[in-house]
């Protein structure tokens, strides 16, 4: 039985704040300690070299041939545009992957393992452990950007020149406001995967198998991102939580443009409120009999 577990049986339950935060450092430790987040971590700092050594071997194609992504293009000229270009690959379809596996196995894992019903031993202490699950995920969030960012920035600086850069405006930077706003992106992704992680641990609370959570999460990820791509649906693709992913890339600009990405955290906070409160509404009223 895990620690946690075991102390909420003997009747010890946090109800302070103190007490939600050992719950959450309990969270982090079984989210971080697990086999697989470390080996999906490791794909995703993976993710950076490979596009880095691409983009190193195909120099010549990229520039005599048709334009790719603004990003790819320009990390020959600065390697720390890898940092932007890995992003805008990961983003898509590894970051939202992995993030899935995490929070669809939040609450279905620990219910094919026996310990939820533990954990829920009392209904006042339901909420406070679903805050902490989503606490922990989102952290998972930030662990899995910094994790595809240092990478790149890494990989970026082994292979390419680094120094001042010239944003998608035209407007150059100096290093340091370049690294800034590398931070700044990194953070705004990691909010953007916000709305995922209430989906899944929605979709977490509806079952007892974390392998069937995980599966119908990621399944999810690519449905709406087909969804997203087909030009018959133009009237519903802007309230995909997947739409407005990419306007990170407004904050490479001078002055930076903040409506797209104010628009997308303002769709995560929706999704964050609607699917928490399902996510909510099924935990606390679950019976837990395994």
């Amino acid at each position: 039985m895990e620690p946690m577990a075991a102390s909420m049986v003997a009747g010890v339950r946090p109800q302070t704040a103190a007490g939600f935060l050992a719950l959450f450092r309990n969270e982090i430790t079984l989210t971080f300690r697990r086999t697989r987040t470390i080996a999906l971590l490791g794909l995703l700092a993976a993710l950076p070299v490979l596009l880095g050594v691409v983009v190193k071997i195909q120099t010549g194609n990229l520039h005599g041939g048709p334009g790719g992504p603004a990003f790819i293009a320009q990390v020959t000229q600065n390697g720390l545009f890898l940092v932007f270009a890995a992003i805008t690959v990961a983003l898509p379809v590894f970051l939202p992957m992995t993030v899935g596996v995490v929070a669809g196995d939040s609450i279905a894992g620990e219910a094919a393992t026996g310990t939820l019903r533990y954990l829920l031993v009392a209904p006042a202490g339901r909420t406070r452990l679903l805050a902490a699950k989503f606490a922990a995920a989102m952290a998972f969030c930030w662990a899995a950007t910094l994790a595809v960012a240092l990478s790149a920035l890494a990989t970026g600086a082994a292979l390419f020149p680094m120094g001042g850069m010239t944003l998608l405006s035209g407007d150059t930077i100096g290093l340091g406001g370049a690294l800034l706003r590398a931070v700044l992106i990194a953070g705004v992704v990691a909010l953007s995967l916000a709305g995922l992680v209430a989906i899944g641990l929605f979709v977490s609370t509806l079952t007892g198998s974390g392998i069937a959570a995980m599966a119908t999460t990621v399944g999810l990820v690519i449905l709406v991102q087909i969804l997203d791509s087909l030009p018959q649906l133009q009237a519903i693709q802007p309230w995909l939580f997947t739409d407005h992913w990419l306007t990170f890339a407004d904050l490479l600009r001078e002055p930076m443009y903040w409506d797209g990405v104010l628009h997308n955290l303002g769709l995560q906070a929706l999704y964050l409120a609607v699917f928490g409160s399902a996510a909510w509404a099924r935990l606390t009223s679950r019976d837990i009999t395994a």
